[in-house]
């Protein structure tokens, strides 16, 4: 019997082999992990609540029982919500950080707009490969989806098979496809900041009241309040409430705008990928 020769790859399964072969110009930096990110912070925030604001030289008679001398013992004072409200701030403060760098490289190399419009008109001359050199130079989530988008467009431009309909069909699910495997990594850990928005409130608001019945209970005393509990019931409420919030208000700012960044990336692969499709209609038949 006759030994079947090897077959040779069919043409679709070689450019399909290139294509995964080829360097991904998304690279987006980032922390995957984010509950690392806030065990650190606990640890940091615990070692600053302990050995620095409760440093003995921050009270009289250098111990943590005296009157604090300065605002590291005054916050020391606010008890052990502070270092969970301090974890809190730090963890936005990391992640805010963390989500300005993997934006950054997910903008990539130059301007966003002006890459927009150089793609356009790399289009509307029907230069597709200076428009893939592009996205290379570009680098970034964008230049990413437009890129796989170019190398679906040139597929299309090949194949002598599929209708129009399904070729534009094609790159339109090109399109989705590439954004969807792009926006999980730009909103990566938004959701925690997003979430540390009312839990660092409601976390200071739990020490505001827990240093208001401290103050209260001070005054209840029989015979004259005492004055150094009154003083450090009503310094844990106040340094709570300031916490909750200071980390309140930052994760707010940090949310909105890099939510702002996200829509903006978005925006422009959305005004591409219709470029791309729409050229695509109206220079074939």
């Amino acid at each position: 019997m006759e030994s079947q020769k090897p077959m040779a790859p069919k043409p679709a399964a070689t450019a399909a082999a290139k294509i995964k072969k080829e360097e991904k110009i998304s690279n987006i930096r980032g922390i995957k992990n984010a509950f690392v990110v806030i065990i650190c912070c606990a640890i940091a925030a615990v070692c600053i609540f302990l050995f620095g604001m409760g440093y003995g030289g921050n009270f009289e008679g250098g111990t943590t029982d005296g009157h604090p001398l300065n605002l590291a013992g005054t916050v020391y004072k606010g008890g052990f919500i502070v270092p969970i409200l301090m974890t809190l701030l730090l963890t936005v403060i990391v992640l805010s950080i963390e989500r300005w760098i993997a934006l950054s490289s997910a903008t990539g190399k130059g301007n966003t707009t002006k890459f927009v419009a150089d793609i356009k008109a790399d289009l509307a001359a029907n230069n597709i490969d200076a428009a893939m050199k592009r996205c290379k130079d570009q680098k970034g989530s964008v230049a990413s989806v437009v890129y796989n988008t170019l190398v679906r467009y040139k597929e299309m431009d090949a194949n002598t098979t599929l209708s129009k309909e399904q070729k534009l069909t094609t790159l339109r699910n090109e399109v989705e496809e590439a954004t969807a495997l792009e926006m999980p990594s730009l909103s990566q850990n938004l959701p925690i900041v997003a979430t540390l928005t009312t839990l660092g409130t409601l976390v200071g608001l739990l020490g505001t009241v827990m240093g208001m019945i401290k103050s209260f209970q001070a005054l209840a005393s029989s015979g004259s309040p005492d004055s150094t509990e009154l003083s450090t019931g009503i310094s844990e409420a106040l340094v709570n409430t300031a916490f909750g919030i200071a980390t309140g208000a930052f994760a707010v700012i940090s949310y909105n705008f890099y939510t702002n960044k996200i829509d903006n990336l978005s925006y422009a692969i959305d005004e591409i990928g219709f470029s791309i499709v729409a050229t695509f209609a109206a220079t074939h038949k």
